[in-house]
């Protein structure tokens, strides 16, 4: 730098002087309009006239010093970067041999970490090319070796050239997960001998022996930290969109989070047909016959159908994934991003809520104290099935609260048992008969009938005042005076829609269905969709609704699914639900049915067929709603046969149509005993017509068939 600075102040004078008749040249050139042919020589030095020696000797001591920089350089540049990558290759070589050593006997951690750390001050300074991004990284502690190999963080010093702390290298940066800092860290041991780590922010102690710490990498790199399609709920609707979304989208990446512990199932057998199994040990295989006698899982599919989620960024063609035991407590929209439980966040870039709903409980039961919570369940999950299965082999009483689908269906599955085992049965509800909210009151009174003779003991009209516990028993006071004592209850009074990420996602909830509204599309946002039990959607012929039945779960999920990889379709479909009374009684039901509606029924003997162990024998399947189809019917033949009977003449309800109306419209169909005709019933209410003889209409589902 010194030469290079005399040599400027020499050349100073020059520059300035030769710029000053350069400029003097240009001006006569202008001046007389042309430019000069030639710049004489002794104009360009500051000296006496001359034949220009000295000017060019100046010129080629400035070219000579400027190769000579530009050569200094070059060369500076090409040792640092060799140092840098020697460093470097050094640092990926360290884990190796450290596995390959004999573990240290003796702790001498504390002499050598002062000189390495002095040692690395001037490294750092002797490098001033080091790359951007491996400068702004911090310079942390040397790794310590993967904890399997049982090797203490002082075998480094055993290394036959010892070297200050450096960089992590880019593949270390880029590859381990974010668990991993945990083993990078010297254990609690170290620290406390070790001067320059007592600097440092206490770190979760690491210990190869203990299994419990060993888990802490596996558990955090099981949570991928983006998912294309982020699927929030593992149920029905979930399962439904991941299908869609991979058939329309073959290489689609699908991650379903789920709060339970198990992957996507079907909820229908946990209240019909499990209860019926032969198989004592159905609460662990969970498989159950249909009405048809046909076995099935209750999962949707088996667990090879899914990849792990830790696979689901590298899969090459895509897959579902299902990340169980996690629940989503906050979404961020604005960063396209959601918090799990554990603080752990995944980003995305469409997202599903299918989050369903919780069961309702009585009041009275939350405020009885933990005695009567111990002995209440609110069936809804599997666990609940399984737990309720094993009180019901060790108690002698029972008493469900509720009337309506789920009530009235696990009132008959125990009623069969108790014939055998002789449990207690009890069914209790506000209503004077069985699924009185839905059914008209003579339908409803027949059904109380056929509940009470699979043996349970039905009491109607019962207000619940409050519940006890007293003497090994729990007490249900009624608000009429009535005692009643159980060993155990079964909450089943409605679902709760579970709208917990309303708040933090900014959603709207409908004030009047619960939900979050979605339009027409099922969209809640731009890239947020909402299907299932937790959507309150717009229904082009009813109005708003929200429906809690499984085949919305699967059409509204199938649909969003699409809509999410660009369909663009609006909600039509007109979704079904059924219940059976066990595999003699069932009906499918459509539209809003609701006995408060005036309602016309038309009835007709029923055959050996008209069960719903025959419906499912027809369709092969024991989910009625898995054969149905968007397709409505457009040509439905009617039947020849005359018209039935009024329904005040008859006391025999086999099967048969009830018509719901609301200002003299169809706006819901409840099918008796009759099955396989929803899409004539679809037809029905799309179409939004008057009927004057709604026995003519009857005459479509063929219900006067032999």
């Amino acid at each position: 730098m010194l030469k290079c600075r005399t040599v400027w102040k020499k050349l100073a004078p020059l520059a300035r002087h030769s710029s000053t008749a350069c400029r003097q040249n240009v001006r006569t050139g202008l001046t007389s309009a042309r430019l000069p042919t030639r710049v004489p020589s002794a104009h360009m030095s500051t000296g006496p006239a001359g034949d220009g020696k000295e000017n060019l000797f100046y010129m080629a001591l400035v070219g000579a010093t400027c190769i000579g920089g530009g050569v200094y350089a070059y060369q500076t540049l090409k040792g640092d970067s060799k140092r840098y990558q020697e460093r470097i290759d050094e640092i990926a070589s360290r884990p190796h041999r450290a596995t390959t050593q004999e573990p240290a006997t003796t702790v001498q951690s504390e002499p050598s970490a002062v000189p390495a750390e002095k040692e690395a001050e001037p490294a750092i300074e002797a490098e001033p090319t080091v790359e951007p991004e491996a400068a702004a990284e911090p310079v942390p502690e040397e790794p310590s070796p993967p904890a399997s190999t049982a090797v203490p963080t002082e075998t480094t010093e055993q290394t036959p050239e010892p070297s200050p702390p450096a960089e992590p290298s880019p593949a270390e940066l880029t590859e381990l997960p974010p668990a991993a800092s945990v083993e990078s860290e010297p254990t609690a041991a170290a620290a406390a001998e070790t001067p320059a780590a007592e600097t440092q922010e206490p770190q979760p102690e690491v210990v190869a022996e203990s299994g419990e710490t060993l888990e802490l990498v596996p558990a955090a790199s099981k949570v991928p930290s983006h998912a294309p399609y982020l699927l929030i709920g593992g149920g029905t609707a979930s399962f439904a969109a991941a299908r869609s979304i991979r058939a329309r989208d073959p290489g689609a990446r699908v991650l379903i989070v789920t709060d339970e512990p198990d992957p996507p199932y079907m909820r229908p057998p946990l209240s019909k047909e499990l209860w019926f199994s032969d198989d004592p040990s159905v609460t662990e295989t969970l498989r159950f016959k249909q009405w048809n006698g046909k076995e099935r899982s209750i999962y949707f599919q088996p667990a090879s159908f899914y990849i792990s989620p830790e696979e689901l960024k590298s899969a090459e063609n895509g897959g579902v994934a299902v990340l169980t035991g996690k629940k989503v407590v906050h979404m961020d929209v604005r960063g396209n991003k959601v918090k799990l439980d554990d603080d752990t966040e995944i980003s995305y870039d469409k997202c599903l809520i299918a989050t369903g709903g919780v069961p309702r409980n009585l009041q009275v039961v939350d405020r009885a104290g933990e005695e009567v919570m111990s002995r209440t369940t609110l069936f809804r999950k599997i666990e609940d099935f399984k737990s309720l299965d094993k009180v019901a082999r060790n108690i002698s009483s029972v008493a469900i609260i509720g009337g309506g689908f789920l009530g009235s269906e696990l009132a008959c599955a125990l009623g069969r048992r108790s014939a055998d085992s002789g449990l207690e049965v009890i069914q209790m509800f506000p209503e004077k008969g069985n699924m009185g909210k839905v059914l008209p009151e003579y339908l409803s009174n027949w059904t109380t009938e056929k509940v009470k003779r699979e043996g349970v003991k039905i009491i109607s009209e019962a207000f619940v005042k409050s519940v006890s516990f007293k003497d090994d028993k729990l007490e249900i006071k009624l608000k009429d005076g009535r005692l009643v004592k159980t060993d155990h209850i079964v909450a089943a009074v409605g679902l709760e829609p579970n709208v917990d990420l309303a708040k933090s996602a900014g959603l709207e909830v409908d004030s009047d269905f619960g939900g979050y509204r979605v339009n027409a599309e099922l969209q809640a946002r731009s890239n947020i969709w909402v299907a299932g039990d937790a959507s309150c959607f717009y229904d082009i012929r009813l109005g708003r609704r929200r429906v809690e039945h499984h085949d919305h779960a699967v059409v509204s999920g199938r649909l969003a699914g699409e809509n999410m990889t660009g369909a663009n379709k609006p909600y039509w479909h007109q979704s079904m639900f059924w219940s059976d009374l066990g595999p003699d009684v069932g009906y499918e039901a459509i539209g809003i049915v609701d006995s408060s509606l005036p309602t016309v029924g038309v009835f007709a003997k029923a055959t050996a067929k008209d069960t719903p162990k025959a419906a499912t024998e027809q369709s092969g399947t024991g989910i009625r709603s898995e054969s149905e189809t968007e397709d409505t019917a457009t040509s439905p033949v009617a039947s020849p046969s005359p018209a039935s009977v009024p329904v005040a003449q008859k006391d025999d309800y086999g099967k048969g149509v009830v018509f719901y109306l609301r200002d003299k419209v169809v706006v819901g169909i409840i099918l008796w005993n009759v099955f396989n005709r929803m899409p004539i019933a679809r037809k029905i209410i799309k179409d939004g017509e008057e009927h004057a003889d709604l026995n003519e209409v009857a005459k479509l589902f063929n219900i006067h068939e032999d």
